[in-house]
């Protein structure tokens, strides 16, 4: 009977594993660690703000902005916008960048690889926009924050980088499911708008991660959604030409808030503090008579959805939030803007439903069906994320009926901001060709995988001039490649086959050669670059095309300044993996 041995579940195993396509159970653990570890930062996350709450805010809701005199809850945006400049301005500018786009660019260019200070920098400014007063919410901090911490966990156990596709999706997701407690959604939300890739290998983890950050927030805050939404439902099919009309108008509205929101190159010439003290003194004014544009706006949200409120309030928040979240992106504070949009999208809905019970006022459905077909509307045409909308509009309704009218209103609103106000996604700013970096098959196939899966690791090396012994010992390795090292520092090592210093040793003519210079004997050679053993193939293929070369050595790092070569992988075999296994 065989011996049960624990040398099978060595770390070392455990990431060679992660290395090939389907290492679906290992990418389970992560999905786990990384939705548990989430969601205890989402909960940290909530309870500073809570912290913030009681420091200063009536009956410590950090939301009552209606509840200050109107003179402090104007000031505090100022003040938030101060403190945050502060922070930012001591800041270099790569740590500045935080957020959903942040996240985006660091899986696109740096696989996952988050720096420290930009993730401190999420939490300072992630606070101090919602306590502050700003027009902000809490799901970019939150996606932010879960996605960095678990790429961190991968990159403390130096796992390979095609992992790190994953560990992202399964922050970005748990991220989502903590904050709305929609775990669906993030699901599909981390797949739809931040990885760009719909596989099983990839939903499975990413499940378990979004399942466990939702466990996570509801052990803390219960199973209840961010906010209550009232059970409604469609009136009469004759509603439906007024849902179309009013994705048209919320659609149009999303294309203006990306337009704004995007057109921060155009205020590059007035001073950074300069517009800083432009967003909070905007904001401050509105907020004089309007508060309901402060902060994330659930409290708002929920009035929208189960009340009717006055129309001058519906057309601030309308307007108002919309303008002004736009306004603070384009000055360069980067808040978060999927909270705010929701309650922007709800607030049209209303407006919208209105209209419609004037129009058709016995069999309109009432304001507040509209106000959650807007609020879904509103987030699709925005991200370009349908199915995502649809989802969170799903799990925070427990609604199914809603679906049909839900799908028509945000398909309409999608696909009037981007055909009709060509904005392609409020994050989907880095293309080629027209289509996302992450979106082209070529990198998602290669980034799938890591250069452990497809190296040959039969390699020996040496020196480039050896002895007929030296060489005999070389082949009793039974190696497939040799790697040759030069004499001159400046000059590449270069990769031959064992195969043919093997013909020339068994070649009669060279039967009483003491030595061989492995530059003059006949074969082919490959010159060589080096790649590090966590780098996928997407990497590889883009170090093969840098150097000019078509091989490459694996190098892996033993001890602090030891280094060991443990393959080498060829432009052959990138691209067949490519055409054959993809």
């Amino acid at each position: 009977m065989p011996r049960f041995s624990f040398s099978r579940f060595s770390l070392e195993t455990f990431r060679r594993r992660l290395a090939s396509v389907d290492a679906l159970p290992q990418l389970c653990v992560l999905g786990v660690v990384s939705g548990l570890t989430t969601g205890v930062l989402m909960v940290l996350f909530r309870l500073l703000l809570s912290l913030g709450g009681l420091a200063f805010m009536p009956n410590g809701d950090y939301e009552a902005f209606g509840a200050l005199p109107a003179l402090e809850r104007s000031a505090l945006p100022l003040l938030a916008v101060a403190l945050i400049g502060l922070w930012m301005w001591r800041q270099p500018p790569a740590a500045r960048k935080i957020g959903v786009g942040h996240v985006i660019e660091r899986l696109t260019y740096h696989q996952g690889n988050f720096p420290l200070r930009n993730w401190l920098t999420q939490w300072w400014v992630g606070l101090i926009s919602v306590l502050g007063g700003l027009s902000a919410g809490r799901e970019g901090p939150a996606i932010h924050l879960g996605a960095a911490a678990a790429c961190g966990i991968g990159q403390r156990l130096r796992l390979p980088h095609n992992s790190m596709r994953v560990l992202v999706a399964c922050g970005t997701a748990a991220g989502i499911a903590a904050s709305f407690n929609t775990p669906i959604a993030g699901v599909i939300f981390a797949m739809e708008v931040v990885v760009m890739e719909y596989t099983i290998i990839g939903f499975i983890p990413v499940i378990l991660a979004s399942s466990m950050g939702a466990v996570v927030a509801q052990l803390v805050y219960g199973p209840d959604p961010a906010f209550n939404i009232p059970s409604l439902h469609l009136q009469s099919l004759i509603d439906l030409p007024w849902i179309v009309t009013s994705g048209l108008i919320i659609g149009l509205l999303a294309g203006l808030f990306v337009r704004v929101a995007h057109g921060g190159e155009r205020l590059q010439f007035i001073p950074k503090w300069l517009r800083f003290l432009l967003v909070g003194l905007l904001v401050g004014g509105v907020a004089w008579w309007y508060p309901q544009v402060q902060g994330m706006g659930y409290d708002t949200l929920e009035l929208t959805l189960t009340t009717t409120l006055p129309i001058d309030v519906l057309i601030a928040v309308a307007i108002g939030k919309l303008l002004l979240t736009a306004i603070t992106v384009a000055c360069g504070i980067p808040v978060s803007i999927i909270g705010p949009v929701l309650v922007v999208g709800a607030a049209i809905g209303a407006l919208c439903g209105m209209v419609g019970a004037v129009l058709i006022p016995t069999l309109a459905s009432e304001p507040g069906l509209y106000a959650m077909l807007g609020m879904a509307a509103m987030m699709g045409a925005v991200l370009q994320a349908p199915l995502a909308a649809l989802m969170a509009l799903l799990e925070l309704t427990h609604n199914p009926n809603i679906l049909l009218p839900g799908m028509l209103s945000v398909v309409v609103a999608a696909l009037t901001a981007r055909q009709l106000c060509r904005c392609r996604g409020f994050f989907m700013a880095q293309t080629l060709n027209g289509m996302h970096l992450l979106q082209h098959p070529l990198r998602q196939a290669l980034s799938r995988v890591a250069v452990p899966a497809a190296m040959e690791p039969r390699v020996q090396k040496t020196k480039r001039k050896i002895t007929r012994d030296q060489a005999q010992a070389l082949l009793d390795a039974k190696p497939i490649w040799l790697i040759v090292t030069r004499s001159d520092e400046e000059k590449t090592p270069f990769a031959m086959k064992a195969a043919d210093l093997a013909n020339v040793m068994l070649d009669e003519e060279h039967a009483e050669q003491d030595g061989f210079d492995l530059l003059d004997i006949p074969g082919q050679r490959l010159d060589l670059a080096p790649i590090h053993r966590q780098a996928t193939l997407n990497e590889a293929f883009e170090r093969l095309n840098e150097y000019g070369v078509d091989a490459l050595y694996v190098q892996h790092i033993t001890a602090p300044t030891i280094q060991h070569i443990s393959g080498i992988i060829t432009r052959d075999t990138i691209e067949s993996y490519y055409r054959y296994k993809s």
